[in-house]
């Protein structure tokens, strides 16, 4: 009987410029179409907390950073619903600066209706997953290592080969935690769950 192969062993790779390639200098943005056009432009700009830069009957661009847009979204009137049986775009994520930004935009979001459909430790990453008004998923997360050395020191050691999904968390619980005191990593340390269970951590 053949033998599984050995896990992979995560590396920080080269950068394309370390590598003698040429690049991109940066990821710009991310365009939607939609036939909720309105809806989808005051769910980002709550969301993100984004301001228009151009509104237009057939698009608008919106910003929250010093990026002249970050997102287009585009007025198409009778699209047809996502479906998630077909290939495209999992998700769209953003990263926030520390934990307290990461959990004042979700009591804030919460406040205004908007609740995540997952929310998951993947080890690498605190990650809460939104739908906007189309059901495209949106990530907001936090790094919980400060460097890719760090991240890859944690692959190596972690059991992140058994469960590559994560494990689910309960974010009210991790506020009152954090904000009685509680050790950031320990607040962040991902928790080791049975095989079994590991499937039971995707989203219902």
């Amino acid at each position: 009987m053949t033998e599984a192969p050995p896990p992979p062993v995560a590396i920080v790779p080269k950068t394309a410029k370390e590598r003698g390639k040429t690049a991109p200098a940066k990821f710009a943005h991310v365009a939607f179409r939609t036939s909720r056009y309105e809806e989808m432009i005051k769910w980002y700009q709550d969301v993100l907390e984004a301001e228009i830069v151009l509104g237009t009957p057939m698009a608008t661009f919106l910003t929250y950073d010093d990026e002249h847009h970050r997102l287009a979204i585009l007025n198409m009137p009778g699209l047809q619903p996502q479906d998630r049986g077909k290939a495209g775009v999992e998700h769209t994520s953003f990263t926030y600066a520390t934990l307290d930004d990461l959990f004042a935009t979700y009591e804030r979001l919460v406040a205004l209706g908007i609740t995540p459909f997952w929310t998951i430790n993947h080890g690498g990453t605190l990650s809460l997953y939104y739908h906007d008004p189309d059901q495209n998923q949106v990530e907001l997360q936090i790094d919980v290592f400060d460097s890719n050395e760090a991240l890859t020191a944690w692959f190596k050691e972690s059991d992140f080969s058994i469960n590559p999904i994560g494990v689910k968390v309960d974010v009210p619980d991790l506020i009152a935690r954090y904000r009685a005191g509680e050790d950031r990593d320990k607040i962040l340390e991902r928790p080791k769950i049975d095989p079994s269970e590991v499937f039971t951590q995707m989203p219902g």
